[in-house]
């Protein structure tokens, strides 16, 4: 893949739905449940065709790894898009620490030392502005803040779709007894608020999540899981459903193993210009254990 069209290919991924195309961004933990003392996870961090198999570019994420070892891509003189900030959020609130960041040719790694018992959550939050239009017959994208589209995308540009984005992606892990803090939401964007808490999850039982949009129940929220290890299925074993209007959805777990959530939203609520529509995104690596 030339270096243009896979950094195109990234950018989508991070900005756009993610069940709307065939690259997935996600963070994978070594494990999600521990017992014993200060134990310690790995998290790979990748965006790949099979889902948490890394083949096909690293995420980049601020201060894990230099940006110099990134693989190269994009045009000479093309403006770097900004990096998001991995927050890694301990049971008691305060900012747990990440060691031994590196990035590679496909993926990115870094180890989180579990000090406190409960349960932490490692999230990725962006917002901003995505724009496509047609520059000489070529279709262009584009995606940043507010302030750089008026310096960054023609005035008058051809055919010009501008949507604003919102995207959140968590992963929660748990030392010793599971603990409820780290659920909160922020009340930005779309997120995730456990009525099952997210380390409790058992195969042949149901789980239920609560959506929000900006705080407030979002209704009819498309939903996708899917199961890892789809390399070797002929089928994707994907379960779709939506929040009602209280924002509740419900999951039946049919098997133990890692899953992949993603919830999507497009509305033109609580848009501002120049955008005409927002998408707001959630995803989360969620661990199901065997009954």
């Amino acid at each position: 893949m030339k270096p243009v069209i896979k950094w195109t290919a990234l950018a989508l991924a991070v900005c756009l739905p993610l069940s709307a195309q065939a690259h997935r961004a996600w963070m994978l933990p070594s494990a999600t449940v521990l017992s014993g003392e200060e134990p310690w996870i790995t998290v790979d961090a990748a965006v790949s065709n099979d889902l948490f198999y890394f083949e096909h570019v690293p995420m980049r994420l601020k201060g894990i790894g230099e940006a110099a070892q990134a693989p190269a891509g994009g045009p000479p003189g093309m403006r770097g898009r900004p990096v998001p900030e991995l927050q890694v959020i301990a049971p008691d609130g305060s900012r747990a620490a990440v060691q031994n960041g590196a990035i590679g040719r496909y993926r990115s790694t870094f180890d989180v030392q579990l000090s406190q018992k409960g349960t932490y959550k490692l999230a990725v939050a962006n917002n901003g502005l995505f724009a496509s239009w047609k520059e000489n017959g070529q279709m262009r994208r584009w995606m940043g803040t507010p302030e750089s589209f008026a310096k960054d995308v023609p005035a008058k540009a051809e055919g010009l779709k501008v949507s604003q984005t919102s995207n959140r992606m968590e992963v929660f892990v748990t030392s010793g007894a599971p603990s409820t803090d780290v659920l909160a939401p922020s009340g930005q964007g779309l997120e995730l608020k456990p009525v099952t808490h997210p380390n409790d999850l058992f195969a042949g039982e149901a789980a239920e999540f609560v959506f929000l949009l900006d705080g407030k129940p979002a209704a009819d929220v498309e939903i996708s899981v899917i199961p890892g290890g789809n390399r070797y299925r002929d089928q994707l074993g994907e379960i779709r459903t939506k929040t009602d209007k209280a924002g509740k959805a419900s999951i039946t777990w049919p098997e133990a193993g890692m899953y992949w959530l993603e919830a999507e939203l497009t509305t033109d609520k609580g848009v501002s210009k120049p955008a005409t529509e927002r998408r707001a995104s959630y995803s989360a690596t969620l661990e199901v254990l065997a009954p």
